[in-house]
């Protein structure tokens, strides 16, 4: 087979070259394509500057006069907004005082109902006070003591009372004796021994039970002959409750 001359070699790579570029237009490597971008991207910087540039306004034509009153201008625009800026502050710093003010009044107003609503006793309560036991062996104890002992206790402070772990004292219970004899609650007959708890400041409830001439003085003396035990308490729970009973004759002003 004969060999390839120079010459003849030569010829066919000057023929080929026109291919190669063709070739590399059509397919264009991963440094070609980021020159490109970067031209891309030159061209469209020099574009906006451009724009940007012809889009100002001219000032150098105005006159001073001109400039004052444009300034003017300006200035009067800024304490514009600045004065909207003021007042959209007030109304904010307004409307979050408000708020905070309604919130405080409506927590004010919830608990002043919870504590309504556990002096009417139609809520359960717990809190610190003393369980008074009464020891009564010759069933002489009298509504009119058991009175009198629930008026010193609520003289000493005393916030919730409840009888035998089932009867709640409010503001119209009343005591009194059935035809046989035996102390009644608001219709509940107590039974023996009678149990007292009282929630309020122990020490002060127990004073105020064993004051002379007190519910201790009384039970314990020679008229009844029973046995007080008075029990100090970080915590009562009373569970009994009343159902509120609307009024017959008083209604709101």
């Amino acid at each position: 087979m004969p060999e390839k001359t120079p010459r003849r070699a030569a010829e066919q790579t000057e023929a080929a070259e026109p291919d190669k570029l063709w070739r590399a237009f059509l397919k264009p490597g991963r440094g070609q394509l980021v020159v490109g971008a970067v031209l891309c991207l030159a061209a469209l910087l020099v574009v906006w500057t451009l724009r940007s540039q012809a889009s100002q306004p001219d000032y150098s034509n105005l006159r001073r006069t001109d400039l004052i009153q444009l300034l003017d201008n300006l200035s009067a625009e800024t304490r514009r907004l600045e004065s909207e800026v003021r007042e959209l502050t007030t109304t904010r710093e307004g409307l979050v005082s408000g708020a905070a003010g309604a919130k405080a009044a409506d927590d004010e107003t919830r608990h002043r109902i919870e504590q309504m609503r556990i002096v009417a006793g139609t809520v359960p309560a717990t809190g610190p006070g003393v369980r008074i036991t009464i020891q009564d062996p010759q069933g002489a104890m009298s509504p009119e003591l058991l009175l009198d002992a629930l008026e010193e206790l609520r003289d000493a402070g005393s916030e919730v009372i409840e009888f035998n772990d089932a009867i709640r004292v409010v503001a119209s219970t009343w005591i009194d004796r059935d035809p046989e004899g035996r102390i009644v609650v608001d219709g509940t007959s107590l039974t023996t021994p009678i149990v007292i708890e009282a929630i309020g400041d122990p020490a002060t409830l127990e004073a105020g039970a064993r004051f002379r001439g007190g519910l201790v003085s009384e039970v314990e003396g020679s008229r009844v002959q029973g046995h007080v035990e008075i029990k100090q308490m970080t915590e009562i729970s009373v569970d009994s409750v009343v159902s509120p009973r609307a009024p017959e004759f008083a209604k709101p002003n």
